[in-house]
Formats: structure tokens, sequence, C-alpha cells
């Protein structure tokens, strides 16, 4: 897979960011990975035309499942373009340089029954805007361990973390996070505190949720804290937990979205 990214980041050129609007059998996506604040080196374009690593990666794993659309274009985030999407993912830190009525076109879309997942740094970004930190779950607060570590898998049968088993081990950058509440949300993964010196961690329950979904009205958001390091980005692990959650994600909001009035809201754990 590491041959494949690097050959991706060399061969393909970011035509993608001007793609016509023609029809196509796979789920769209729209792969954000803007920073405007810390640039991680997975997204970093070293040249414009170029993708990044995580990008290419993105694009070659998703191959026959997704069609993945990578831009660092924060334009693109508005109704119109919105409209071609079945799904919006984030990798972005800072304050994206989206105004104000076009974050709310976002919400929008989000919300009437489309899906969005945030990657990694996606919970480091618009803190500004409180309608997102609202929806992402939990907002950044540091990350105390960057070592290897053992995740628990809260939910063995979501298709996120159904091949994960009940723990695993990983090397990658966690974070902690402040203003995160389990409930609305259906956490995941977690990490396993005895595996680290949890003396470094800042909240009082000791609760490091890494993985976690939720309704937002129709739309569905699924979240990943994994993703820092590119030897990540390699682990078919991670990959089939990103292309699960993305999977669910699109599929859950579409059945919200089809619905007829009244009727119950899809099964599946939220």
């Amino acid at each position: 897979m590491m041959l494949l990214c690097s050959a991706l980041l060399i061969a393909t050129a970011v035509s993608q960011d001007k793609a016509p609007d023609t029809p196509r059998a796979l789920p769209r996506v729209l792969f954000l990975t803007h920073s405007a604040g810390f640039m991680h080196d997975v997204v970093r374009r070293e040249k414009p035309e170029q993708l990044a690593f995580a990008e290419a990666c993105m694009v070659e794993f998703s191959k026959g499942r997704f069609e993945v659309d990578c831009t660092q274009d924060c334009t693109r985030i508005k109704a119109a373009e919105l409209a071609r999407f079945d799904a919006v993912m984030f990798y972005t830190t800072g304050e994206l340089p989206i105004p104000d009525a076009q974050r709310k076109e976002f919400i929008d879309w989000l919300k009437s029954g489309k899906a969005f997942v945030g990657v990694h740094c996606a919970t480091d970004t618009l803190y500004q805007y409180e309608p997102y930190q609202a929806i992402i779950g939990g907002a950044f607060d540091g990350h105390p361990w960057h070592e290897k570590v053992r995740v628990t898998c809260e939910d063995t049968q979501h298709p996120a973390t159904a091949h994960l088993g009940k723990s695993f081990e990983i090397v990658d950058e966690i974070y902690q996070f402040r203003n995160f509440e389990r409930k609305p949300l259906a956490v995941l993964l977690s990490l396993d505190t005895s595996s680290i010196d949890v003396a470094k961690g800042k909240r009082a329950d000791k609760d490091y949720a890494l993985s976690w979904t939720r309704k937002v009205e129709k739309g569905r958001l699924f979240y990943t804290a994994l993703g820092h390091r590119p030897e990540v980005w390699q682990d078919e692990r991670f990959q089939k937990h990103l292309l699960g959650g993305l999977d669910w994600s699109i599929q859950e909001s579409r059945k919200a979205r089809e619905a007829k009035p009244g009727a119950a809201s899809p099964a599946g754990k939220d």
C-alpha cells in the first residue's frame, strides 16, 4: 500500500478540484484537507497539483467503493457544490476560511440526510462556529500520548469496527477531548487506559473515546481520532475502519432521508 500511495503522490494531479459533474454509480465523497492551523505531514502537498499522502491513500483504498474527490479549496463548501456529493470528509485544522453563510449551508446539507466523516484533526477546527462544535462531538484538548497504545472496541458489530476484535494495539498520536459527553454519541473505540500513563491525561473521568457516531437530524456523523501517522494510513485495519464508517454514514443517512414521514428511524446503533 505504501508503494501505491507513493506512486499516486507523484502521478496524480489535482484535477479532481475541477472534475466534471457527470453521473456516477459510486457514492461521491468530497475530502477536504485544508490546514488553517497546524499542517499535518500526511496532508502536506509538495506541489499544488500533487495529492498529499493521505489523499493519495484514500483515493487508492477507496477504489471500487467510493469516488473520492480531494481538495484543499474551502470555497467548495457551499450548497451548489455539496449537492453533488453523498459525503464530506474533513482532515482540517484552524478556523477554515468559509463564510458563515456557507458554513450554514454545510450544516443544512448534513441535516437534510447526508454524511459527514471527521478524521483525526476534524476536532481541531472551526472552534468559533458553534453549530459545528455541537455536531462534531468533542474539541481537541491535546495529544498526551504518541506511542503504542491498546484500543478497546466498544461496539464489535459496527461496520467500522467489526474487523478489529475486542481490542487491538496501534502506534499513533492519541487525542483527548473537552466538551465530550457520551450521549447522544455512540462510542465505537476508546483508549485502554491500562496501556498508557493515564496521569498525562486531563479528564477526571479518564474517558478517552477515539471514535464515535451520531445522528444529526436525517444526517449521520462518523468520527475517528486515528490517522496522524503515515503508517496508520497504510494500515489495513485503519483503512477498513475508515471505509466502514464512511459507508455506514452514507447508507444510514440515505435511509433516514428516504424514510416516509412518520416512519420509524432506521435500525442500527447511532
